[in-house]
C-alpha cells in the first residue's frame, strides 16, 4: 500500500507572511501567521520505493483522490496551533548533565551547589527549561543502576520548585524510579531518550500523567547507535516510529502532551543527521511541538574539520538558526545565552 507524507517548504516570514497569509497565498505553519509556506514536497512510499514530488498548494485539488485525503489531513495538522509554546516565539531547553562522564560538560556540575549556580546562570541567561540528568547517554556510555542515578540528581529535582517555581523542569533519564521520584517533586516534561522502552514500568507509569513526554527517537541503545547506522529512508523511517509511538499515547489521559525529538546523534551518521536537519519540516504534519538537540554534537566536527571549537557554539548556533527557519521552536542547549541572543537577532530580523 502507498503511503503519503507531507513537507511544508518555501517559507515566508514576518509582514510578509501575515499579508499572504491574508490574501489565502500561504498558508501559517503551526497557527503562528508570521511564518507561512505556499509549497509542500510529498513523499510516496511503497515497497521501499520512495519518490518525492513539491507542489504549490494551490495545485493541491489536482491530486488524486487519496493522495488529496492524506494531503488534505496533514494540512489541519501542519496549519494547527501548537500547544506549550506561546506564539511568535521559542524556548530553550537548558542542559544540566550531573554526570562524571557526560561528552561535553562531565564532572563540571556533579555537586548541589554547582548545579543549582548553573541553574541560576541559565534561567538569568533565557532558558525556560531545565533538562536535569544523572547519566550519560553519549555513544559508548555505560549503564549506571537506577539508585546511583537518582542519588545524583535528587537533592536538586528535590528543591528545583521551591527556588525556580516558574521554570520548567524536564529530567532526562531512561529509569521509572527517578521518573517517579520526579513527579512526586512537579517535574514538567520526562525526556527518555529510549521513548520509555529501557524500562518496562516507564510507559504505564507515565502514560496518564499531566505531563509532557518527550518522543525520542534513537536507534539502538547508547553503547551500539554509532556502530554503522542504516535506515530505508531515515526521514521517513523517523516519521513512521513517530507516528508508532504517538499512537501508544491515542487512548491515553493528556495524549496531547507530546514533544517530538528525532534525536540528532543518537544512531545516525553524519549524512542522515543533515538529511533531517534539511527536511525537519516534514515532523510538522504530526501534529505536535518539535524539539532540537544540536548541542556541541560530533557531526559539527565532522563538517568543521581542522575548524572545530571546543564548545562548538558556532555549529550549534548555525543548526538552531536554520531549524528556527524551518518552524522549530524548542532547543536543547549547553550554551544558552549564546543561542538566546543568535535567536532574538534573528527572529527580529525575519519580523521586519
Amino acid at each position: 500500500m502507498k503511503k503519503y507524507y507531507t513537507r511544508a517548504c518555501n517559507f515566508f516570514y514576518g509582514s510578509n507572511s501575515k499579508k499572504l497569509v491574508k490574501k489565502r497565498l500561504s498558508l501559517p505553519l503551526c497557527g503562528d501567521g508570521s511564518i507561512s509556506f505556499d509549497q509542500i514536497e510529498i513523499f510516496s512510499r511503497e515497497n521501499n520505493k520512495i519518490n518525492s514530488k513539491i507542489i504549490n498548494i494551490k495545485n493541491i485539488y489536482k491530486l488524486p483522490l487519496e493522495e488529496k485525503k492524506k494531503i488534505s489531513k496533514d494540512l489541519k495538522k501542519i496549519t494547527s496551533k501548537r500547544k506549550l509554546l506561546r506564539k511568535n516565539n521559542h524556548m530553550i531547553m537548558g542542559i544540566l548533565n550531573m554526570t562524571p562522564d557526560s561528552f561535553s560538560d562531565g564532572g563540571k556540575f556533579n555537586s548541589f551547589q554547582k548545579a543549582f549556580q548553573r541553574i541560576k546562570e541559565m534561567k538569568k541567561a533565557g532558558a525556560e527549561i531545565i533538562d536535569i540528568g544523572g547519566e550519560s547517554t553519549r555513544p559508548g556510555s555505560q549503564i549506571i543502576s537506577e539508585k546511583k542515578e537518582l542519588n545524583r540528581v535528587k537533592k536538586i529535582i528535590s528543591e528545583f520548585k521551591k527556588k525556580f517555581p516558574k521554570t520548567k523542569l524536564s529530567i532526562d533519564t531512561r529509569k521509572s524510579l527517578v521518573m517517579e521520584f520526579s513527579m512526586r517533586n512537579k517535574v514538567d516534561i520526562i525526556n527518555d531518550v529510549s521513548c520509555f522502552k529501557f524500562d518496562p514500568k516507564s510507559f504505564s507509569l507515565i502514560k496518564n500523567k499531566d505531563l509532557w513526554k518527550i518522543i525520542h527517537h534513537m536507534q539502538g541503545t547508547p553503547q551500539t547507535m554509532q556502530i554503522n547506522p542504516s535506515y530505508n529512508h531515515v526521514l521517513l523511517d523517523i516519521y513512521d516510529f513517530f507516528e508508532t509511538e504517538i499512537k501508544k499515547f491515542s487512548e491515553c489521559k493528556n495524549k496531547n502532551k507530546i514533544i517530538l525529538d528525532p534525536g540528532i546523534g543518537f544512531g545516525k551518521n553524519l549524512k542522515h543527521n543533515l538529511m533531517i536537519l534539511n527536511k525537519i519540516s516534514i515532523f510538522h504534519s504530526l501534529g505536535f511541538p518539535i524539539l532540537i538537540g544540536t548541542s556541541r554534537k560530533k557531526f559539527i566536527n565532522q563538517i568543521s574539520g581542522e575548524y572545530d571549537t571546543k564548545e562548538r557554539i558556532g555549529g550549534t548556533l548555525s543548526s538552531i538558526i536554520f531549524s528556527f527557519s524551518q518552524g522549530i521552536r524548542i532547543f536543547r542547549v549547553h550554551n544558552v545565552a549564546e543561542v538566546k541572543q543568535g535567536l532574538l537577532i534573528f527572529e527580529s530580523i525575519l519580523n521586519k
